[in-house]
């Protein structure tokens, strides 16, 4: 497989690479990577036939996508490449108006990041965050006129509840009115939560998912040991100088968006991840992006590389055919532990509410 065995984002006419671009890493603020290196990356990219690219005002304050408006006008490729960007955080501290799922921040944000993305539409605009005041429907309405503005082709969902999307879709279904199009949501052999309400409810309304973080914020890169990590320091802390300081506080620090990564559940992970990567010949990185891109209802990935040379390793997972044993061995240690009621969704309720037979749904 390459980036161009290209696949529907969902139900729409949206054509997408099965690896997606993050371009969170564009920008030297924060961990990310200056204008030459994130060009390297952006050329490496589409040049492999790529054509999603996946942003956000946030990302680098918004030079992220100044950074992206620059490089794709220098190669006129604006026309070739589906191009999404989010708004949702707040930019400036003491407005409320300027974060959040309000008309107001919807259309302000999309009028700036037009602006900075040197473009007339963006083809896939996410609601990046859930900011849990604003009704759904005010939000199905903004990217509704959105939509029919022709400022924005597709509108998807990021870090929201799962009754929240079920919600959107419904009214979107029943008003005959734009609906969602894709979910954004983490997804890793590590954090696999999202298989229990929200990869079912894609499948039932018709949605891509776009996983972000599938390798576990580089945990699953397998750069990190457990001699390495000292359970004392605290979130935040300095770091053993046997890994780079400021990957380990990022892992460690407090993050509402992720857990911490150094768990012994995810290094009982990781074990047999590198059992696999090694049977196969081939880094724990590409191995794990292998496994996710085999999963069920996954449309792409999305990768956060700051450099040329992560880049290419991660879409050299592409050409990575695991055995149904090996990727059985990953699902199986990485299995999530569900909580009520998902966990009396079993086979044995299915028997024995059909008395004692075995019932398969259509699309089973």
């Amino acid at each position: 497989m390459s980036l161009t065995n290209f696949r529907t984002l969902g139900r729409s006419g949206l054509v997408i690479s099965p690896l997606t671009l993050g371009t969170m890493t564009f920008g030297t603020e924060g961990w990310g990577s200056g204008k030459d290196e994130s060009r390297a990356v952006f050329d490496a990219y589409v040049e492999a036939g790529g054509n999603s690219i996946d942003t956000a005002d946030l990302y680098s304050v918004g030079h992220s996508e100044e950074m992206l408006g620059e490089f794709i006008a220098e190669r006129s490729l604006r026309h070739r490449l589906v191009l999404a960007t989010k708004s949702g955080f707040n930019r400036h501290k003491g407005d409320p108006n300027a974060g959040g799922n309000g008309a107001k921040a919807i259309n302000d944000g999309v009028e700036a990041s037009l602006r900075r993305l040197k473009t007339d539409h963006i083809d896939l605009y996410w609601q990046h965050v859930w900011d849990m005041v604003t009704p759904a429907e005010e939000v199905l309405e903004t990217m509704g006129n959105l939509v029919r503005a022709g400022k924005i082709r597709y509108f998807g969902l990021s870090n929201v509840p799962s009754w929240y999307v079920a919600k959107m879709a419904t009214l979107a279904g029943a008003y005959r009115v734009p609906g969602p199009s894709a979910l954004q949501l983490e997804y890793s052999l590590t954090e696999r939560n999202i298989e229990l309400e929200y990869l079912p409810a894609a499948r039932e309304f018709g949605l891509g998912v776009l996983p972000w973080s599938p390798l576990s914020g580089g945990f699953l890169s397998g750069k990190y040991r457990r001699e390495d990590i000292d359970p004392t320091v605290e979130a935040g802390k300095s770091s053993p100088d046997s890994a780079p300081a400021n990957d380990l506080g990022r892992l460690r620090k407090p993050n509402p968006s992720s857990a911490n990564r150094f768990s012994e559940r995810n290094w009982k992970i990781l074990d047999v991840l590198r059992e696999v990567a090694a049977e196969v010949g081939r880094p724990p990185a590409q191995v794990a992006l292998a496994w996710a891109c085999g999963r069920s209802g996954i449309t792409s990935p999305i990768l956060g590389a700051s450099r040329l040379d992560q880049l290419l390793d991660n879409i050299a997972s592409l050409d990575i055919a695991l055995t149904p044993e090996q990727m059985d061995r990953l699902t199986t240690a990485s299995a999530p532990k569900a909580a009520y009621p998902a966990r009396i969704f079993s086979p044995d309720m299915n028997r024995m509410v059909f008395g004692g037979t075995t019932v398969s749904g259509w699309h089973a």
